[in-house]
């Protein structure tokens, strides 16, 4: 207990799935956590939930592809915190298509939310997090480093965020702020939850190369944010850390 005791936090996404989990995770450990959705009463329900097992939350309604959205979120922050130690850009989509199959559209919505949503963040955040020891933490996937079928948009824009992870790593240690990615395998959340326990080929197909015989957990990859959140990872920057049941090695 205690690991980010004092830190301030900011998950976007966090009103569901992974985004709910790394909130409830950084509160437990004694963060102060904003979380922003779009999603106005799953946000509020989560933020709920948190201040009732006696943490730290507020909810702020957010789209992150806005960039007048993102000047909200800060404002705010500013007004309540003053600064900003932590930031877990996990908001993200997926449209299962091949990329020549994809709209313009499809295109254009995968890359706004799943890369100008982490640049935007990243950009509005670093004034905050200035001299802190802050830690921006980039939700990527598996699907950032390997290829797979049927999501040609969504695999093209998780091997973008790991590339902007890198590059801002480098950018960022001059104001002593540590960025890395986190790149899960199949996780078991409500998105995947009849894929993964339905016919058995589908959950094959879904499963892939996974080594571990069943999904990651929402709250393992969660224990990776908490450590790269904390100072336990004080040496840990620009990289990429795998949650994925060995899919990579296999």
């Amino acid at each position: 207990m205690g690991r980010v005791q004092g830190k301030v936090a900011l998950v976007t996404g966090g009103a569901m799935g992974m985004g709910k989990t790394h909130s409830e995770e950084l509160a437990q450990e004694g963060a102060h956590v904003f979380v922003t959705d779009r999603d106005v009463a799953a946000g509020e329900a989560v933020v709920k939930g948190i201040v009732a097992a006696g943490g730290k939350a507020d909810f702020i309604k957010h789209d992150v592809t806005s960039e007048n959205d993102w000047n909200s979120v800060i404002a705010a922050i500013t007004k309540k915190a003053g600064h900003l130690d932590i930031l877990v850009n996990n908001a993200g989509i997926l449209i299962l298509k091949p990329a020549h199959e994809t709209t313009n559209d499809e295109w254009d919505s995968v890359f706004n939310v799943n890369v100008r949503g982490v640049w935007l963040g990243i950009r509005a955040c670093v004034p905050l997090m200035k001299g802190r020891k802050a830690s921006i933490i980039n939700i990527s996937s598996i699907y950032g480093i390997v290829g797979a079928p049927m999501a040609g948009a969504y695999i093209a824009s998780k091997g973008a965020v790991r590339l902007l992870t890198k590059s801002c790593a480098v950018d960022l240690i001059q104001f002593g702020i540590r960025v890395n990615s986190v790149h899960p395998g199949v996780i078991d959340t409500e998105m995947t939850k009849d894929l993964l326990h339905g016919a058995a080929e589908v959950r094959k197909a879904i499963m892939g190369a996974t080594l571990f015989d069943r999904p990651c957990q929402p709250v393992e990859v969660s224990k990776a944010v908490l450590f790269l959140a904390s100072d336990d990872s004080s040496f840990v920057h620009g990289a990429e850390i795998l949650v994925d049941g060995g899919y990579i090695a296999n």
